[in-house]
């Protein structure tokens, strides 16, 4: 028997438990992994607050861990490689938050052994969302301002690396002045807190009136309104996320006038793309290689502890990655 985390009703985190479950064997094209860390995901949150058809479920979409078991069809891997996954399936087909874990090999690579496991477990996620959105559909290069709203979250601070790693300049957007140094050490050129300046006044002081040429956004709602205005003429604004419940409202002469590109963006239109994906993966592992992308860990957990893990990752006062550690 493995502990599994799952949830019998759906709920804030206290919802969480650690089941005693007898993990199946792994079926053609998929492999069974010892987990040794958890990736914990926005979506996570998402998912075990919302309504799902059968209770009760599990949860996740990153980990790290050794292979414990190969189906039938797999090549390429060995019992004892030490391996992560990338987001590419459904959390409620394949769960892998807790001790074993079933996976689609499709899913699964072998990560650098210069990572431990905690960063291993905090790579694919988010470096291949912000990779998808600004190297692949926004084209970013050097020169380029980029906008980094929510600019402490892990996806953001993978979006700061990935600007400096090509010459562009990351201004960081926050809610608050709280996290400005820590954003500024991240290696964000600016920071502006959204609540305290003028969005629009602060990037046109940062740009020498340019604005911004790219945008990447997982808030929307009314602040979208306001990054349209900070936008540079043919900028790009990636939305990627709605953690603003409101209705985002677009300004159309603002828009036809600056000749502005929206774009939706999620992770899932890359990583189930098995070509896409490669070019991705070798992307960001010659990042890691060169020691330009590194993972930020806000908080470490052990698994006894999953419910303060979800707890952290809701307050909103993170920099970086909830990561939650395994036991052998």
């Amino acid at each position: 028997m493995s502990k599994i985390v799952r949830f019998h009703a759906t709920g804030g985190p206290e919802v969480l438990t650690l089941d005693d479950v007898e993990v199946r064997e792994p079926g053609q094209g998929e492999i069974r992994i010892r987990t040794r860390a958890l990736g914990l995901n926005r979506a996570d949150a998402m998912l075990r607050s919302g309504h799902l058809m059968e209770l009760p479920s599990g949860i996740g979409w990153e980990a790290s861990g050794e292979v414990d078991a190969i189906g039938p069809g797999v090549e390429g891997f060995t019992v004892g490689d030490a391996v992560s996954l990338i987001p590419c399936f459904r959390a409620t087909d394949y769960p892998i938050h807790g001790e074993l874990a079933i996976a689609p090999a499709t899913g699964v690579v072998k990560h650098p052994d210069t990572l431990s496991w905690e960063e291993a477990a905090a790579l694919w996620g988010q470096y291949l969302t912000a990779y998808g959105a600004l190297i692949e559909t926004a084209g970013l290069k050097a020169g380029d301002t980029l906008l980094v709203p929510a600019a402490s979250s892990s996806v953001g601070l993978a979006a700061i690396q990935i600007a400096r790693s090509v010459g562009a300049r990351p201004v960081a957007l926050t809610r608050t002045s709280a996290k400005r140094q820590q954003l500024l050490d991240a290696g964000a050129e600016g920071v502006i807190a959204t609540t305290e300046e003028d969005v629009v006044a602060r990037v046109n002081e940062l740009t020498d009136g340019k604005g911004a040429r790219v945008i990447f956004d997982p808030v929307g709602g009314p602040a979208l309104t306001r990054l349209l205005g900070a936008a540079a003429p043919g900028g790009t604004v990636i939305v990627y996320g709605a953690l603003s419940t409101e209705a985002a409202t677009v300004p159309a002469l603002e828009l036809i006038s600056k000749s502005l590109t929206i774009r939706g963006y999620k992770v899932f239109e890359l990583t189930t793309d098995l070509e896409r994906r490669k070019v991705a993966v070798d992307w960001i592992l010659d990042g890691v290689a060169r020691e330009v992308l590194r993972p930020v860990i806000d908080t470490t957990f052990p698994l006894e502890d999953i419910v303060e893990a979800h707890r952290r990752l809701e307050s909103g006062s993170q920099v970086g990655k909830i990561v939650v550690t395994v036991p052998r």
